[in-house]
């Protein structure tokens, strides 16, 4: 775990005897907000995992310009090991353990085996609604079934090709993970004009070179289980969604789906990060050295954080929208404008921007 001069200003572990339920919380900066992150729930999580996390959660917070810091937790255990009442326990417990710092401190919100009721079990037992965000909408909340992510990766990509100088009408585009964050970007992107020319899910890859209906993609991945069963559509191996001749590629699953050795493989001009850490820098380094643009995860993706934000202050679900489209809007033609003035690649750039955002109002940086 690295310490420096942002942080982690406090790593708390907790443990529950009677249920067997251990929990750590990495509060990496607060320096703009209470720390915000979800709560991560797996057999494999750990100290490290979460600390990663949590300093990911501090520059896309940074990044987006919210009043939060970076933080993230995670429950060690295996959910489906529980029954949903056991579940209910350990989420409780965890609540509880956490009074005093939660939401002071740290603002949860769902992750990894964590949704909208388990939301709402944390903020019932820590006894404050502030306490989580992604409740359910009779608390107030504002469900991820919106598609805030996959709303602000669309607007992160317009402003992509619009710094390439290309029109989003005709475009074409495939999607990497049919999940909540690809399945969004489908619909906003073909609404536009765009083409969907591939998609995968972890049943394979579906490629119709005239271009995919999302409605009818949805419906197929509803009835069917996955999109390699769209009508036509030629079917791939999962891989070999990175790997299409596009005008955009959006990752919106696994991370470090693009490895080294497959960077010379890479066909499209512009990749848009709608999942986290879909590859290293230096992947983004040699990427950019064959003339392709990426737009990094924490500029793209930052529309669930945002959506959270609007939630925290008991904001509507049109103002979620308004705000996920201006700030994405504003920060992705920040970050590609200043990547070009320096000729850096734009993580490196937005990550200058962040660290500059949270050295400006941190007062223990040095």
């Amino acid at each position: 775990m690295q310490f420096d001069e942002f942080g982690p200003e406090r790593i708390v572990e907790v443990y529950h005897p009677k249920l067997g339920m251990r929990g750590v919380v990495v509060i990496d900066n607060t320096a703009l907000g209470p720390g915000k992150g979800g709560i991560r729930f797996t057999p494999t999580v750990d100290k490290e995992e979460v600390f990663k996390l949590a300093r990911t959660m501090t520059w896309k917070n940074a990044m987006a310009d919210l009043p939060f810091g970076g933080a993230k937790a995670g429950i060690m255990g295996d959910p489906k090991k529980l029954t949903p009442k056991q579940k209910e326990e350990w989420v409780a417990a965890f609540s509880k353990l956490l009074k005093g710092m939660v939401p002071l401190v740290y603002v949860a919100g769902p992750d990894i085996s964590m949704a909208e009721h388990d939301m709402e079990v944390f903020a019932k037992a820590n006894g404050d609604n502030k306490a989580c965000t992604g409740k359910p909408k009779k608390m107030g909340g504002l469900p991820h079934e919106l598609g805030s992510t996959g709303f602000g990766v669309f607007h992160a990509i317009k402003v992509a090709l619009k710094h390439m100088k290309k029109e989003i009408k005709g475009t074409t585009f495939s999607v990497e993970g049919y999940g909540n964050v690809g399945e969004f970007v489908c619909k906003f992107m073909t609404e536009a004009g765009a083409e969907l020319v591939a998609v995968s899910d972890s049943k394979g890859t579906a490629v119709l070179n005239r271009g995919m209906d999302a409605k009818k993609l949805y419906e197929v991945k509803k009835s069917k289980g996955t999109v390699t069963a769209y009508p036509g559509a030629k079917v791939l191996s999962t891989k070999e969604l990175i790997f299409q001749d596009v005008d955009v590629l959006v990752t919106a699953a696994i991370p470090n789906v693009i490895k080294p050795e497959d960077v010379p493989k890479i066909k499209a001009k512009l990749i848009v990060e709608g999942s986290n850490i879909p590859m290293t820098q230096e992947c983004e380094e040699q990427l950019a050295k064959q003339g392709i643009l990426i737009v990094p995860d924490f500029v793209a993706n930052a529309g669930g954080v945002i959506s959270s934000y609007v939630e925290y202050i008991g904001g509507t679900e049109k103002e979620m929208f308004r705000m996920v489209e201006d700030k994405i809007t504003k920060n992705t033609a920040l970050v590609l404008e200043k990547a070009e003035k320096e000729n850096v690649i734009p993580r490196v750039a937005a990550l200058e921007i962040a660290k500059a955002r949270v050295k400006k109002k941190c007062k223990t940086c040095r």
